[in-house]
């Protein structure tokens, strides 16, 4: 009878054992897990934005070029805009371009990774990572050796008679060509998790159903590898929409220039310039936020918002 009466424990049959609390101690753990993360973002991230909001406002002092007091001038932000206009404009549309043909290249070449590849796959992964083993600036210049008016690219499209010019170093075409290498990497990786991680079967599933190849592409892998193409499109676009680095070794001197060397020119060559690059620099970061938070409301998926 006791035993019945342990078993039972309440009229109902049902154990009442209430589940444990979580401690204050564990509470803490957590905390203090998360604080050299935090600790980490306020100081290099947190306090240099205060900072280049700062400077952003500052005033010159006149008839005095070089030195500048601490103001509320938001005029910097309207000389910087009317000034650099054309440059923002430049800026979004490399951007754009590498990103679009980032992701036209990028995408069969994760396909391929992911589904053909065998045992070839690893050897693909490392010429996609290899690059990143080069820096970034021997690899623009290299890629400038590559388009230049002796080159090979050239040569045979002079041969062909389809290049304009004659060259296509100091022109939109090579500062695009250029980005589109550059940050190709930051596509291809996040696509190929994405189709990585897909199951074949449900792609074979929309073959059963009579769908053909391109039908299938449209329903069912695209759609499962959407999480892949829009993080390798944030990826991309952000950082060239912020390079300097192409259109200086790979443009020329005023058309092909970007709002990061506006930057640069007014950090490193304009005396008392700061305010003025402070500005362009919050503005740049504005833009992009405004345009990829449409972008991911439009386009992003579940797992990203």
């Amino acid at each position: 009878m006791s035993a019945l009466a342990h078993i039972g424990g309440s009229p109902s049959g049902t154990s009442t054992t209430a589940a444990p609390e979580p401690t204050k101690r564990g509470g803490m753990a957590a905390y203090l897990l998360l604080l050299p993360g935090l600790i980490w973002l306020l100081v290099f991230f947190v306090a240099p934005l205060v900072q280049l909001a700062t400077v952003s406002l500052q005033s010159q002092f006149p008839g005095y070029p070089g030195y500048y007091y601490r103001n509320v001038d938001f005029g910097n932000y309207g000389r910087a805009i009317v000034e650099y206009w054309p440059h923002f404009v430049r800026s979004l549309l490399f951007a754009g371009l590498a990103t679009f043909f980032a992701f036209v290249l990028a995408y069969p070449l994760a396909y391929a990774m992911a589904f053909k590849a065998g045992k070839w796959r690893g050897v693909m992964m490392i010429c996609v990572i290899a690059p990143f083993f080069t820096s970034f600036i021997l690899r623009t210049i290299a890629w400038r050796q590559i388009l230049s008016d002796e080159g090979p690219v050239v040569s045979v499209l002079n041969f062909l008679h389809v290049l304009p010019g004659g060259h296509i170093t100091e022109t939109w075409v090579a500062v695009v060509a250029g980005l589109t290498y550059n940050f190709l990497p930051f596509m291809v990786l996040p696509i190929y998790a994405s189709l990585e991680r897909a199951d074949p079967k449900i792609i074979e599933a929309g073959g059963d159903l009579y769908a053909n190849g391109f039908t299938t592409f449209r329903t069912v892998t695209l759609p499962m590898s959407m999480p892949g193409v829009l993080a390798g499109t944030l990826l991309t676009f952000i950082p060239a929409a912020g390079d300097y680095v192409n259109a200086e070794l790979l443009g020329s001197d005023i058309s092909t220039k970007m709002v990061g060397n506006g930057i640069e020119s007014q950090f490193f060559k304009v005396l008392g310039g700061y305010p003025i690059a402070a500005a362009l620099s919050f503005t740049l970061m504005a833009v992009i936020l405004a345009l990829v938070f449409l972008y991911v409301r439009r386009y992003g998926t579940e797992e990203l918002l």
